[in-house]
């Protein structure tokens, strides 16, 4: 039987803007495809992220509908269309853009990516009041290492860690029980929302199945700033961080590993069937969830 179902999927095309959320989302060897495949940079290739520019929260993106089929390509009349208060739409043409950035870096990864433009540029410096590039993840000549010592031979583009992160309903349920006030789910970025199970099970999960498609459970998913900020007002606080240290932080999940001060929620994932040409599949809203593999406590998963 099915230990829950898929209840959302969001991909979010900018590193730290805003996600959106989809009925289908493909699969390509680094996760959904556009997630996290643009980030915005300064004027020495560093990325800037809602830890340090909050504002970002504020950006919404588009992609056309039918950017979510498995099998589409951009043509010259395709765009990422962005969005931020008192700013101008910014159209971004998905077409391969002909210039490169050079010296572009994200947390431990250095390296080339395609350049989108003085346009683009333009807009991000004059919103966030300072030099900014957009730039888009080069498949081409890149590749980004997932860490080797939890997932050795998986890849990403400009996410944090791992291709997908997932998370229970039920667990966002727990934790909005000791919350003053319920936050939405945008505040924690997971790809896939899934629903019908215990609240955290998907801290057990070390083998799944979705739409024939095997994940694996490689890293409980420690919590940075991002949640604490308000995804409509980008103003951080001190929740939800506050309320997961009394009961989701490696003292109580994890007492006799070595401590570091960190809360988990959510599961990081790998996907093992790689897209292979004219096989592309997609994980869609409705699909089951069929676990395989499990540990018995959270103090047993890698974290």
């Amino acid at each position: 039987m099915a230990a829950a179902k898929v209840k959302s999927l969001f991909i979010y095309p900018i590193k730290s803007c805003a996600g959106i959320s989809v009925s289908q989302a493909p699969i390509t060897s680094t996760g959904f495809r556009w997630d996290r495949q643009w980030i915005i940079v300064n004027s020495k290739g560093r990325a800037y992220t809602q830890r340090v520019e909050p504002k970002l929260a504020l950006v919404r993106v588009e992609l056309p509908n039918e950017a979510f089929f498995d099998d589409w390509e951009p043509n010259k009349s395709s765009y990422l269309v962005i969005r931020a208060p008192a700013m101008d739409v910014l159209k971004v043409p998905l077409t391969k853009p002909p210039e490169t950035a050079n010296g572009v870096s994200v947390w431990e990864w250095s390296g080339s990516a395609l350049d989108e433009g003085d346009d683009a540029s333009k807009w991000f410096s004059n919103y966030l009041g300072k030099p900014s590039r957009l730039v888009r993840f080069n498949e081409a000549t890149e590749i980004r290492a997932v860490d080797p010592n939890y997932a050795p031979g998986y890849k990403v583009m400009f996410s944090d860690q791992y291709p997908f992160l997932l998370l229970s309903q039920e667990s966002l349920d727990a934790l909005y029980v000791l919350l003053e006030e319920p936050m939405p789910v945008n505040r924690f970025r997971p790809n896939i929302l899934v629903n019908g199970c215990e609240p955290f099970s998907e801290d057990l999960w070390t083998e799944i199945k979705i739409n024939n498609l095997t994940l694996h459970g490689v890293k409980l998913c420690s919590r940075c700033k991002v949640p604490t900020i308000n995804q409509e007002s980008a103003v951080a606080g001190s929740e939800p961080t506050k309320t997961l240290m009394n009961f989701r932080s490696d003292k109580v999940l994890r007492p006799n590993k070595k401590q570091q001060g960190k809360v988990y929620f959510g599961q990081n994932m790998v996907c093992t069937d790689s897209p292979t040409q004219g096989k592309k599949k997609s994980i869609k809203v409705g699909d089951p969830v069929y676990v395989f593999k499990m540990v018995s406590s959270p103090a047993d998963a890698p974290a």
